[in-house]
């Protein structure tokens, strides 16, 4: 009789799977649907949240749950019982999308070792904001990378990439819904090449070798990263505010209260106003002056306010600093 089963072909990789937010969960479905064999899934413990402080799931913690996934969740990675539970599942490959910083007795456990996809095309933007800091930097294009975990955080062997541009004004949510899907399916692409033996790894550093590039990092962002200085370009200004949109958010002060900045448009013009001078015609916009132009702000969230387009803002606010 003709084979009529047509679900995915399973594998017989054992895979653990490593990730917490929603950014992970579309790896992990990608590989699910792709029929591989996920003997195990280490995600964040639950933590108390909202005004009722009631225990909160990860994303990676629900999906698993919802397939039926073995579920681990270790409050530390070198903890002796969570070790032996992880070797008891005897995988072949570990793969990390968006997770904490694994031991080496962790990522160096499984045969085919352990690998991460990370936001960018390494070696750029190694580091924890890699899609926050492209799109603040005005980078026209990113990408997705799947590396070989190593030592030095985001310096391991490259498998494979692909890379995609960035919008003139897509903020970092946006070009992060979009990795993920993508991540996603180079993921898989890794995984079926590392099962069939058919990837050739590529050291990171013949490729800084080579190239003789400027490497560009992409460190955690704290608030007082975030605070916008209107000395600088309408440029500058526009890509900081959208490579911080819409998490954290750029941050400014308006009537003495901090202002939260997640759209706003560029216009490049001559003035002789101060930087950071407020303008508006109390319904339709708020402007700020910089070094050569305006910033007029499209979406924002004042102190102790909701988030808000700008008309909506003003029809009950009444600007004071004018």
């Amino acid at each position: 009789m003709p084979n009529t089963d047509h679900r995915p072909q399973t594998t017989n990789t054992r895979i653990v799977f490593m990730g917490t937010p929603d950014f992970a969960v579309a790896s992990l479905d990608a590989l699910v649907q792709a029929g591989f064999n996920i003997v195990g899934v280490v995600t964040a413990p639950d933590k108390p949240a909202g005004r009722g402080m009631k225990l909160t799931e990860s994303a990676v913690k629900k999906y698993a749950v919802e397939k039926g996934l073995h579920i681990l969740q270790p409050e530390k990675l070198k903890n002796p019982e969570f070790v032996e539970q992880l070797r008891a599942l005897k995988a072949d490959l570990q793969i990390v999308v968006a997770f904490r910083m694994l031991p080496e007795i962790v990522w160096n456990m499984p045969p085919l070792g352990t690998v991460n996809l990370h936001g960018s095309l390494l070696p750029q933007y190694r580091g924890a904001a890699p899609i926050h800091w492209a799109v603040i930097n005005g980078e026209k294009e990113t990408g997705v990378t799947t590396f070989k975990l190593k030592h030095e955080i985001d310096t391991g062997d490259i498998l494979l990439q692909k890379n995609f541009p960035i919008g003139e004004d897509e903020t970092t949510g946006e070009v992060h819904d979009k990795m993920k899907m993508i991540g996603a399916d180079v993921l898989v692409e890794t995984v079926k090449g590392l099962a069939a033996g058919s990837l050739q790894e590529l050291a990171q550093s013949s490729v800084v070798g080579s190239d003789q590039l400027t490497l560009k990092h992409a460190p955690k962002i704290f608030t007082e990263t975030c605070q916008i200085n209107w000395n600088q370009s309408v440029v500058i200004l526009h890509d900081f505010i959208r490579g911080l949109s819409p998490f954290p958010g750029a941050l400014t002060k308006l009537d003495d209260k901090i202002l939260k900045v997640y759209r706003s448009k560029k216009e490049t013009t001559a003035h002789s106003h101060p930087a950071g001078k407020v303008f508006s015609d109390g319904k339709t916009f708020i402007s700020f002056s910089c070094k050569d132009g305006y910033i007029h702000i499209m979406d924002l969230q004042l102190e102790g306010k909701k988030r808000m387009l700008v008309e909506d803002f003003l029809r009950g606010y009444r600007i004071n600093s004018l």
